[in-house]
């Protein structure tokens, strides 16, 4: 019998009016419609779209900011580098804006010295080079005649000069051409040389005041691990410093010694020059380092030359594979391995610099790590064993 209208219907408990049973009927089939988008998936699709507008609007802003950063990480490392001998100087009552300005001023005083007294002896020698260079052309062409066997003439390299003459002439002119953005380039690289001055001198001087603004960021907990990172840190650069200066020491020795030997004249500053150019400037410093000695040796015989270009190679691997890895390791604390791995990865995201501040950057995150890792007993087993002690001639060159 069907239920008259406006009466309510006979499974709505009494008390309840029916416009909220009507209601609930409806909000319970939408509930059950399969097709039906849920309630939340809008809130959802807007939010991933959000984060991922956000990841983008950061990468966007990353890549602006990448030269910036870039200098500011040259000057915190340049600063951690200054950091023990600014703090000594703090703690004889010195100011650490006059130590840092003391600082500055010894480093320019020591390049501008290493700069000067090469620069003149290279003006020298090239102006040596270029007056003798018909007689070095006639005993290098006799040395190569009489030690290959074959028939070179003066006369044949006399004619091709107009053609060399000529190529370079054009190069020259294209480079005349280009002289605005020459300087440009300059300039950019000036103020960037200028930027990294500035932050290096306010992170030392003010180092104290900017670690105690960061520290007022953090609850205490925090402050103290970022403390000790920043010793960490600052104990790194100061060894890796102290490994580049020992490998140019015993690098400069050892090319002092063999151009001595040769008889190259100015062995002295050519070892200099050798050992500072080929540790302090990343990649290419290896080749300018070799490169001057090889030269100033052309001009006593071309034998001589090459007996010089012989030993450039032959140390530059012996130092790549031996004495770097091992110095490296005893003074920043790094497998050899990991210091190779670090080099070669840090030239490919940075560049030279990238490699010239990848073993502090590495060495100090695993220093800072080890304090947070939980290490175990190892099993005893053959494959876990050191190897024993042995007395062979290499055994100092292992770790301890």
């Amino acid at each position: 019998m069907a239920q008259p209208p406006g009466d309510t219907p006979a499974d709505v408990p009494p008390g309840v009016p029916s416009s909220l049973s009507a209601a609930g009927h409806e909000a319970e089939g939408r509930a059950g419609d399969p097709h039906r988008m849920p309630p939340w998936l809008p809130k959802a699709f807007l939010l991933a779209g959000a984060v991922v507008l956000g990841f983008m609007a950061l990468l966007w802003l990353l890549q602006r900011l990448r030269e910036l950063l870039l200098l500011l990480l040259i000057s915190l490392f340049l600063s951690f580098a200054i950091e023990p001998a600014v703090n000594w100087l703090a703690r004889h009552r010195w100011r650490r804006g006059p130590a840092t300005a003391v600082m500055f001023l010894a480093v320019g005083v020591l390049g501008a010295g290493f700069l000067g007294g090469i620069g003149s002896l290279l003006a020298l020698q090239a102006a040596n080079l270029v007056e003798g260079f018909p007689g070095y052309a006639r005993q290098v062409i006799g040395w190569v005649n009489s030690t290959f066997g074959t028939n070179l003439r003066q006369d044949d390299l006399i004619e091709q000069l107009p053609n060399v003459t000529g190529g370079l002439s054009q190069h020259l002119s294209s480079l005349a051409n280009n002289l605005l953005g020459i300087g440009a380039t300059a300039f950019g690289v000036v103020f960037k040389a200028l930027g990294v001055l500035l932050f290096t001198f306010y992170l030392s001087a003010e180092g104290p005041r900017f670690r105690r603004t960061i520290c007022s960021l953090l609850p205490p907990r925090h402050q103290h691990e970022v403390l000790r990172a920043w010793e960490i840190a600052v104990d790194k650069t100061g060894g890796y410093i102290y490994s580049r200066g020992l490998l140019a020491l015993v690098s400069g020795i050892a090319h002092y010694a063999v151009m001595a030997a040769l008889g190259v004249p100015y062995a002295a500053v050519l070892a200099v020059w050798a050992g500072v150019v080929s540790q302090f400037i990343p990649v290419i410093g290896t080749y300018l380092g070799g490169a001057v000695p090889v030269l100033i040796a052309l001009t006593v015989t071309p034998a001589t030359a090459l007996w010089m270009l012989l030993f450039v190679l032959g140390y530059q691997q012996l130092e790549n594979y031996l004495l770097q890895p091992r110095i490296t390791a005893r003074t920043v604390d790094v497998h050899p391995a990991v210091a190779f791995g670090l080099i070669l990865a840090g030239a490919a995201v940075a560049g030279p610099i990238g490699v010239l501040l990848a073993i502090p950057l590495g060495a100090s995150i695993q220093a800072f790590a080890s304090v947070f890792v939980r290490r175990y007993d190892v099993e005893d087993h053959p494959l876990t064993r050191p190897d024993p002690p042995g007395g062979h001639w290499w055994r100092w060159l292992r770790r301890e």
